[in-house]
């Protein structure tokens, strides 16, 4: 079973993001990750949160159609992604795909995307989707295979310090055993050379971005990012 996490960012492609969503995944909806939901057709099975994003009858309805509502205080020390990826690690789940977790809010978008390289992930494939952008951490003695076309994007930033022994392989720029610096922007913009592309890495962290297609989102300046 492969549980997808819907949050309350901004779905920038969500015709795009409804088409991952496959027959028999697991649906949580992360408190105004309902919005989003319902925004792609979908009903949410869990709904996790302190539901402050969401008006009492919503949640009638909601309970109504079948799904279980996991309430938590307002004041609490996790955000409401990080209680239901919790909650979906927490059933043994293998497989996590995390929609809306990026958006307006540079503390939220970052504090998302490093939730993905968590302890207590090792071991199962998660990761953050976009659109066309999809982010995958990677950990110490790792081998991340992706599957995309020749002249698709794939940024490699180290987190938690410097990232060692990196060896890459269908990739225009590769690595053997290469060092990323942490705060270094070396490992930006490279380029699928193959359909299929790989990473390997002996120490650190990395957070791996998989953007399809050639053509790249706009930065705010109007240039490419």
């Amino acid at each position: 079973m492969r549980a997808v996490i819907i949050a309350n960012g901004r779905l920038s492609h969500p015709e795009m993001d409804r088409q991952r969503i496959e027959e028999g995944d697991w649906i949580l909806a992360a408190d105004g990750g309902v919005h989003n939901c319902l925004h792609m057709g979908l009903q949410p099975q869990v709904v996790i949160g302190d539901m402050d994003s969401l008006q009492p009858q919503e949640l009638e309805r909601l309970q109504a159609q079948g799904a279980h509502l996991l309430r938590y205080p307002s004041r609490k020390d996790e955000t409401d992604l990080e209680l239901a990826l919790e909650h979906a690690v927490s059933k043994g789940v293998q497989e996590i795909l995390i929609l809306g977790a990026l958006g307006m809010r540079w503390d939220q978008t970052l504090a998302n995307m490093l939730l993905v390289t968590r302890p207590g992930l090792d071991g199962r494939r998660v990761s953050l989707v976009d659109g066309p952008q999809q982010v995958f951490p990677l950990r110490a003695g790792e081998t991340l295979r992706l599957q995309g076309r020749v002249g698709d994007t794939l940024s490699l930033v180290p987190v938690q310090g410097d990232a060692r022994g990196i060896t890459t392989r269908g990739l225009e720029y590769a690595l053997q055993n290469g060092r990323l610096a942490f705060g270094s922007t070396r490992g930006i913009s490279n380029v699928f050379s193959a359909p299929t592309a790989s990473i390997s890495l002996s120490q650190g962290t990395l957070l791996c971005i998989h953007i399809r297609g050639t053509e790249l989102p706009k930065s705010p300046d109007g240039g490419q990012p």
